[in-house]
């Protein structure tokens, strides 16, 4: 912003993990729990005794029955790490919860970065354990040169975008300031929203080694996995760093887990991601890229695998449910009865306690398979829906040579902006190219590449998960790239399932077809139906869903 002052230089942050809260004695609860599945009674965990620590803990472990150790869980409290790593690994797996600092609504006032172990590893010779190195190459470079270009490739990005979010300030205002009127907000809030927006935009630039911080929740259990296949990951050198902290925090809490069944790093070159026969496969991003393009056609997400019978599929699981038959509940009025909101009022309840009906669940034998192609900054807010999982590629084995991003249309439709944007974005790949030249592996290079960068992959879910994703998604108010995403995905729907897609659309939408107007207490509300309250989007989306167009 305008009263932004540019630092002097990057500010490299090493990672830091504190565990907030815990389950006390998480081991003895695993191995309670366990017992009481054999005993007349609940055995809580004062109950057992060394001798069942020793037997049965690494018993039911070693035997695959590992229900027991989901009980306990551990929250940490982590800082300093790399927002590639939280996109690569923390976050790329259904079985945690985490809250983590947005680019979105927090000012980047400061460059802070993790930076890759580019002098240790480079002057050492030990560059060749990054992943995608071979052994005839990356084996020694000038670690220090290397460190430096990335800090200076990270130092004028963030220069970028400290001038982009200056620049699309005015761009805002013109959009927001017709809808802060119809929201009675005033010039004081208008101005902050268009603040938010302009570093929303700006955040493009930034490279994905920017440090973030975050609570992250886990099990006992997965934990243990963490620790199996920390090798396995993209980002193995930070991943080992944050994994041996949690590991340390918690053995200063309690040891006994960790000592009685604690598990051991699979070798980086027995992992099936970078064993002996993946590593032999060619590497060539700028090819896969292309190949991907074309099947996509156009599009952002294109629908690739359904079933045809969709329809019939749930309407059939919803009779099964009650235990009626065609005559008495027919295809139209079974999918209407779970889908409707009219008729449903589990849609019109933010709890999402959709996931409990017995009748809703029908919507879980109904899938899609999406390819898809968005930006890292968009799948690292699209990836928290874990019913919607993707198969991640590994950056360090798909990056292009030349640049490969996506520019935001405001920065597009803003020459000065637009000029600033692209110029960036060739240095940044220029560096991470010149980097693997030197002899950085990928998997370090990788890091100075920014938000922009275009990810590929494979995304599958039930109609259950997908719902719940485009509720939000199609709101106004969620990151435009995703809405673009999420509306070409429904469309696609549409087109194949209608009688299922006539009902989804953003919340507004949901509750206006079910019944509320905005008026329950009185009082017509400006928001209307919409649950978002004073930070509603300002225009009356559920009349006109889906033609009506976004302006922002």
């Amino acid at each position: 912003m305008t009263d932004q002052t540019v630092p002097t230089s990057v500010k490299a942050i090493y990672p830091k993990v504190e565990l907030v809260a815990f389950t006390k004695d998480p081991y003895d609860i695993a191995v309670a729990s366990a017992r009481t599945c054999y005993s007349s009674r609940l055995i809580k965990p004062f109950d057992v005794t060394q001798g069942q620590r020793e037997r049965i803990g690494s018993l039911i472990y070693e035997g695959g029955h590992h229900t027991p150790f989901q009980h306990p869980t551990f929250v940490f409290g982590i800082s300093g790490v790399s927002r590639h790593f939280v996109w690569a690994f923390l976050h790329s797996h259904p079985f945690f919860n985490s809250e983590q600092q947005s680019q979105r609504y927090v000012v980047m006032d400061q460059p802070e970065i993790f930076i890759p172990p580019f002098e240790s590893e480079g002057n050492a010779g030990r560059a060749k354990n990054g992943f995608g190195a071979s052994e005839s190459k990356y084996l020694k470079y000038d670690g220090f040169k290397a460190s430096n270009l990335f800090k200076e490739a990270y130092f004028e990005a963030f220069k970028s975008y400290q001038r982009l979010s200056d620049i699309l300030i005015a761009d805002n205002l013109k959009l927001l300031t017709q809808l802060g009127k119809i929201k009675g907000q005033s010039e004081k809030e208008i101005r902050i929203e268009s603040e938010k927006k302009a570093i929303e935009n700006a955040r493009y630039v930034l490279p994905i080694c920017s440090a973030t911080t975050l609570y992250h929740t886990i099990s006992a259990i997965t934990l243990q996995r963490y620790i199996r296949l920390v090798n396995a990951c993209d980002v193995p050198y930070e991943a080992k760093v944050v994994i041996d902290a949690m590991m340390g925090a918690i053995n200063k809490e309690d040891p006994t887990l960790l000592q009685m069944i604690g598990e051991t790093p699979i070798k980086q070159e027995e992992t099936l991601e970078w064993g002996e026969m993946v590593s032999s496969l060619p590497v060539d991003g700028d090819a896969f890229a292309e190949r991907f393009d074309k099947e996509l056609g156009g599009k952002i997400a294109k629908l690739t695998s359904l079933q045809g019978n969709g329809e019939l599929i749930l309407a059939n699981a919803v009779r099964d449910v009650l235990g009626v038959s065609n005559a008495d509940l027919n295809d139209d009025e079974a999918i209407d009865l779970v889908m409707n909101p009219a008729k449903n009022r589990y849609h019109l309840d933010t709890l999402n306690s959709h996931v409990h009906s017995p009748l809703m669940r029908a919507m879980q034998h109904v899938n899609y398979t999406f390819k898809k192609k968005i930006t890292h900054t968009a799948d690292s807010q699209d990836q928290r829906h874990r019913m919607t999982p993707t198969s991640k590629p590994l950056l360090s084995r798909v990056h292009t040579t030349k640049p490969d991003f996506h520019m935001p249309e405001i920065v597009a439709r803003n020459a000065e902006a637009a000029e600033i944007y692209t110029k960036t974005m060739e240095m940044l790949w220029n560096v991470k190219n010149q980097l693997i030249e030197m002899g950085v592996s990928p998997e370090y290079a990788v890091y100075i590449l920014p938000n922009a960068l275009n990810l590929r992959f494979t995304q599958s879910g039930s109609l259950e998960g997908f719902m719940h994703k485009w509720r939000l998604r199609t709101c106004f108010n969620a990151q435009l790239e995703i809405y673009n995403a999420s509306m070409d995905e429904l469309s696609q729907v549409s087109e194949v399932h209608p009688r299922i897609a006539r009902y989804l659309g953003p919340p507004c939408l949901t509750r206006y077809r079910g019944g509320i107007r905005g008026d329950e207490s009185g009082e017509m509300k400006l928001e209307g139906p919409c649950p978002e309250g004073a930070h509603w989007c300002g225009i009356t989306v559920w009349m006109n869903f889906p033609k009506v167009r976004r302006p922002f």
